[in-house]
């Protein structure tokens, strides 16, 4: 599946949720019932995956935990707030960074309609061709 499918899958599905569910339960439930909906549709999706990520040299183990991540190529993060605070989209996008991922989808169940919370995010930089940087996936 193309990124643009597999994210448009994504936001079916979310904005199915929020109107089936209403907005502002917790993040957790959200999480159990998009992955689920998104493998129904047959879509691989992997929920609270440990990432690990080393710098310099140095080893960060279980350095950060995403949320969802869909057909191994797009990165979902899940809030339930009244509103996304100006670092979510930069966490996301160095998520994004570390583990060499072109998109992700920053989706907000706590918004009065999934329209206004959606943040799509994307990562133009090219792959640094360093060896000073590894992420791996721990499953």
């Amino acid at each position: 599946m193309e990124l643009d499918e597999i994210t448009g899958a994504v936001l079916d599905a979310a904005v199915k949720l929020h109107r089936d569910l209403g907005p502002s339960l917790l993040e957790s439930v959200y999480e159990v019932v998009l992955a689920s909906a998104l493998k129904r549709r047959g879509l691989h999706v992997q929920r609270q995956c440990s990432i690990s990520f080393a710098y310099e040299g140095v080893t960060f183990e279980d350095a950060f935990r995403v949320d969802l991540i869909v057909n191994e190529r797009v990165l979902v993060e899940l809030k339930s707030v009244e509103r996304i605070a100006r670092v979510h989209p930069k966490q996301l996008l160095t998520y994004l960074r570390l583990m060499n991922l072109r998109v992700g989808l920053l989706l907000n169940f706590g918004a009065a309609t999934m329209r206004e919370g959606v943040k799509r995010v994307v990562n133009d930089f090219p792959p640094s061709s360093s060896s000073l940087l590894r992420v791996n996936h721990l499953r």
